[in-house]
């Protein structure tokens, strides 16, 4: 198990060694997120209240899990936001294995959109 949380921590550090390339800062786990909610609904950050970001973060978190089956898109409102219906219940982890579950889906993401191999 810990090799596999090595891996996981290697790849998340080469993630946002890439980003902070990319971006000029190092970015944690919301602002990835907050970054991932951007891309998918063309929504920038310049001019986001605090609900508007924390929409933003549950967008990302719906499209990443989606991924495993946990979300379906089922469209988009007036706005061009996107909705999400819940297909089955998340997993029961503790706050570290569940910023790691979060992580390896972020990572799976990134890969999909080729910005990382």
């Amino acid at each position: 198990m810990q090799h596999i949380q090595d891996d996981l921590q290697g790849r998340w550090w080469a993630l946002e060694a890439k980003l902070m390339e990319r971006f000029g800062k190092k970015p944690d786990l919301n602002a990835i997120l907050m970054l991932i909610g951007m891309q998918e609904t063309g929504k920038t950050g310049d001019t986001v209240d605090k609900e508007a970001k924390q929409d933003l973060m549950h967008v990302a978190v719906c499209t990443l899990l989606a991924t495993s089956g946990y979300y379906a898109l089922e469209g988009h409102d007036d706005e061009g936001w996107p909705h999400f219906a819940q297909l089955r219940a998340l997993p029961e982890y503790n706050l570290i294995e569940q910023e790691n579950f979060l992580k390896d889906h972020i990572l799976l993401y990134f890969q999909h959109q080729g910005f990382i191999d």
